[in-house]
């Protein structure tokens, strides 16, 4: 499972929102049972410039999509389905989230 694979949400209750979740944990870790995604949600393009950092608008298939670093969560790695393509294109934008929520900067 490579980091910043991007899988389709299957939770019926979250899929509607959230139609994809992004893998962000290392392969170094691989053998563990779950995985930490981030979820993707369709972007409205009304984001305050604030929050661009946290949570910036990746593009994916064609779409524009939310990152919504601060909801990000483990999860089993058998509610993951099959990739269907990957982000590793934006790993710095990716990893800059995931910094601005953990240390602030």
């Amino acid at each position: 499972m490579p980091q910043f694979a991007v899988y389709r949400n299957r939770n019926p209750q979250s899929k509607a929102r959230f139609p994809l979740l992004l893998d962000i944990q290392s392969d170094l870790l691989e053998p563990l049972g779950t995985r930490v995604v981030v979820p993707l949600t369709a972007s409205s393009g009304k984001l305050s410039r604030s929050m661009t950092r946290l949570t910036p608008i990746l593009k994916f298939a064609g779409k524009e999509y939310l990152l919504v670093t601060p909801q990000l969560a483990g999860i089993p790695v058998t509610a993951l389905g099959p990739s269907v393509g990957d982000l590793a294109g934006d790993r710095q934008t990716i990893t800059a989230a995931l910094d601005f929520l953990i240390a602030g900067f």
